[in-house]
């Protein structure tokens, strides 16, 4: 009894799982991090070689982890291609539409801030540049790039956050102290994806 309908459904799926990560500018390892497996446990499968991509409740957590929706992918699957990607030629009936294609903003070129103070050593100390993301929000325990409303730039650890308050660590006290932000004094905030030891 075969695992899926055929080697090639499986295939097409998984390479319009692909496409939507692609899209998303995810490498494999980052898109597996977001659910907790290896970027070798996501490729299987983007290259069709694991049966619970079929399952609907996989489908909402791989879909998920690339902000899409698993009717993203049944469109990405039905079109072949990445969703920011149109079309090419006439449409067989002669009507042209751009379907469900959304044109997101341009991604922002990522940013750099060297640290002067040691509030977040062990993890960075003085010195040390940090790559940020702006309008990338941060994982658990990792830094983060707070620009608050009255121009103040803080680093600090990302913990959580709730409909009111961004909870973070770092700071005066240190990376022991947990310190809560009004997310209403914040204007952005922004992963670190990168540190970068002078």
């Amino acid at each position: 009894m075969p695992r899926f309908e055929s080697d090639s459904d499986a295939r097409r799926l998984g390479e319009a799982l692909a496409a939507l990560r692609r899209a998303r500018g995810l490498s494999q390892a980052e898109a597996g991090a977001r659910v907790g497996m290896t970027s070798q446990g996501w490729g299987l499968y983007e290259a069709g070689k694991r049966p619970g991509l079929f399952r609907p409740d996989v489908q909402r957590r791989l879909t998920a982890a690339v902000d899409a929706t698993p009717e993203a992918l049944s469109i990405s699957l039905s079109l072949g291609l990445p969703m920011n990607a149109p079309p090419e030629g006439p449409s067989p009936t002669g009507v042209e539409s751009g379907g469900r294609v959304f044109e997101g903003a341009p991604p922002t070129p990522n940013r750099r801030l060297q640290l002067s103070t040691d509030d977040l050593a062990p993890w960075a100390a003085s010195g040390v540049v940090l790559e940020y993301a702006p309008g990338r929000w941060p994982r658990r325990d990792q830094g983060c790039v707070i620009d608050m409303d009255d121009g103040e730039r803080l680093v600090r650890l990302y913990e959580r956050s709730d409909g009111d308050m961004l909870i973070v660590r770092g700071g005066v006290g240190g990376l022991a102290s947990e310190e809560r932000i009004p997310r209403t004094r914040t204007r952005a905030v922004s992963a670190v994806v990168a540190r970068l030891d002078q």
